[in-house]
């Protein structure tokens, strides 16, 4: 898979965020998994959402109300 960011600048924008952590090897690896598996999650939802309203395409509505549930779901 081709990455749209290279590994420096995920890495980069991490330390410009939080430049008090001592980042691990391969910590932006983890980062970048954990960002498409919300995704991932973002659009079953969202998918779902649509299929219960009879709607055939992923509507915006959808999307935020997916977020919303995701979002609080994964506070805990």
């Amino acid at each position: 898979m081709k990455r749209a960011a290279p590994r420096s600048t995920l890495r980069n924008l991490i330390k410009r965020h939080k430049p008090q952590l001592r980042l691990a090897a391969n910590a932006d690896l983890l980062v970048h998994l954990n960002f498409l598996l919300f995704l991932h999650r973002l659009a079953e939802e969202a998918r779902t959402n649509a299929f219960e309203n009879k709607s055939k395409t992923i509507k915006s509505e959808n999307v935020m109300a997916a977020a919303k549930v995701i979002l609080k779901k994964s506070r805990g």
